[in-house]
């Protein structure tokens, strides 16, 4: 065994060790796991493989923190108090009057549950990952288990009829789902933008760097993702301010982060090419043919309207958790829309029977919860960035630091997924999410510990 990999498999490694074997069944659609129901009232819990894989997550880390206490988690008050008052405000939410006589409250504490459950993770994770080593290990574990799921993906594109594989050509969900997918190359991506601006040998898990660079581009594009490749555009700007100072990239460097960029935005566009065009002949950009059935972009431009009216009439609190999508909540906003949006087909619209949701999580966040349910949603984002940069500035090592901005860029990404999905609790994308905000927190406390030593 090479004396570098002896080095992270040890003892102290445990705990990292842990959490990557969990990422194979955390990111792995539900439709695939083997699951229990379990009667609640007038509904049911599905407690799958997942949530006992969450479970054991939770466990490992109270053992980590009954054996070295919980020190490593004070860094991260910045992210635990607007957490923590995130949690509260949402219970709120699904607890007042207006939630407790809606006739689908069990189905939204159920999911309200689900959300605190997977949120745990995030507060596990610095427990576990306690060494800058332990990043590699599970940073890699996330860069190869996204490889095989692109290549599940690549194989769909291609023809090949498994898990509920798209038309050969189109966006592929491979086993998680095309959101979930996203998020699971958002890691491989953000690795190897870092060592592309950094350099690979200063970066956890950098002998995967060529791994992590084909299957984070491929899954973004193969995923179809237009909000990722947003988000990731973004990303890699925060990444090159991070690193100007500490790493100094070269015009070469800058130039080749640029054209992955350039390389993820240009596929997504050609896999997503239909449902662009069919935007801009919404927005009055090209043609004026009549829509023959939904087109994506205009219908979510609908459903965001219909969230924001929502809010708009209750723009404190909101009207309570999930109930954005319940029909006595939209039908009143839904003649209004239809006669903004004149040209959208009938199907695109809401009603009882098809319950779209709003299919964003910003502005769900304001129509079920209210302004302040959307800044303690913020606030946590924004923490989540504030402890990765500190991480990639001020980290003594630059190994650290590069995780630091692996960090930045994959949370940059995903913030821009989540503006194309509403708030689902319980799925890959959430868990992707938890674990960069964990490891956020980890990083945070790996600084002050070398700081302080």
């Amino acid at each position: 065994m090479p004396s570098r990999l002896r080095h992270l498999v040890d003892r102290d490694a445990l705990g990292a060790f842990v959490l990557t074997a969990s990422v194979p069944f955390l990111f792995l659609h539900e439709r695939y796991q083997p699951e229990l129901s379990v009667g609640a009232g007038s509904t049911s819990i599905d407690v799958r493989l997942s949530d006992a894989v969450v479970l054991v997550v939770v466990v490992a880390a109270i053992v980590a923190a009954a054996r070295f206490g919980l020190a490593r988690l004070h860094p991260a008050r910045l992210l635990w108090i607007p957490g923590i008052a995130l949690f509260a405000w949402l219970a709120f939410a699904t607890f007042r009057p207006a939630s407790l006589d809606d006739a689908l409250f069990d189905d939204h504490l159920v999911s309200f549950l689900k959300l605190g459950e997977y949120a745990l993770v995030a507060v596990a994770v610095p427990l576990l990952v306690r060494r800058a080593e332990d990043l590699t290990i599970v940073i890699g574990g996330l860069v190869v288990w996204g490889s095989v799921a692109v290549s599940v993906a690549l194989l769909q594109f291609f023809g090949l009829d498994v898990f509920g594989a798209w038309n050969p050509g189109w966006r592929q969900p491979s086993f998680l789902g095309h959101h979930d997918l996203a998020a699971l190359a958002a890691f491989g991506v953000a690795l190897a933008a870092t060592g592309i601006v950094v350099g690979r040998r200063r970066i956890p898990a950098g002998a995967l760097f060529v791994v992590a660079l084909v299957s984070g581009v491929l899954g973004l594009v193969v995923a179809g993702s237009v909000a990722a490749a947003g988000g990731l555009a973004l990303g890699a700007a925060v990444l090159w301010l991070a690193s100007r100072r500490r790493f100094a990239p070269s015009a070469r460097q800058v130039l080749a982060l640029v054209l992955v960029v350039v390389a993820v935005a240009g596929g997504v566009t050609a896999v997503r090419g239909d449902a662009l065009e069919d935007f801009l002949r919404f927005v009055g950009v090209r043609g004026d043919e009549p829509p023959i059935g939904v087109e994506t972009y205009s219908q979510r431009t609908v459903l965001a309207y219909i969230g924001l009216r929502i809010w708009q009439d209750s723009p404190i609190v909101g009207v309570g958790w999930q109930r954005s999508s319940r029909p006595e909540v939209f039908e009143p906003y839904v003649p209004d829309a239809r006669e903004r949006f004149p040209d959208v087909v009938d199907l695109a619209f809401p009603a009882e029977g098809r319950e779209w949701g709003v299919q964003n999580l910003y502005i769900q966040m304001l129509a079920d919860a209210g302004v302040i349910g959307l800044l303690l949603l913020l606030a946590v984002g924004a923490a989540g960035l504030v402890l990765a940069w500190r991480t990639a500035v001020h980290a003594p090592s630059a190994w650290a630091a590069g995780a630091g901005l692996v960090v930045l860029c994959a949370l940059l990404t995903l913030a821009g997924e989540w503006a194309s999905l509403g708030i689902v609790a319980g799925i890959p994308l959430q868990a992707a999410t938890c674990l960069l905000l964990g490891l956020a927190a980890a990083g945070a406390a790996t600084v002050e510990e070398d700081t302080s030593g």
